[in-house]
């Protein structure tokens, strides 16, 4: 996927944060934990970004699954992901 010229900003932002942490759940639901966690850390970046009264526009199911919920299973207190490499 191409990087955008112009970053995102405003209305746009919150709309791709929103949309991020939604497609995040749905590889959830699906138990694919490893496109999950990649979904989940780039829609925390872009969360990250944003002001408090953008983050209040954001619907708090969606909140609370990005920063507690998913804290619980992806945080970095958690055992990092193995390589799919099989050693010999």
């Amino acid at each position: 996927m191409a990087k955008q010229e112009h970053p995102l900003t405003g209305e746009a932002l919150i709309k791709e944060v929103c949309r991020r942490i939604r497609v995040a759940r749905s590889y959830w639901d699906a138990h694919n934990n490893a496109a999950c966690r990649g979904e989940r850390d780039r829609a925390l970046a872009l969360y990250n970004t944003l002001t408090k009264e953008q983050k209040d526009q954001i619907p708090h199911q969606l909140r609370v699954w990005l920063r507690y919920r998913s804290e619980k299973y992806f945080g970095a207190h958690r055992t990092p992901p193995k390589s799919k490499r099989k050693s010999k």
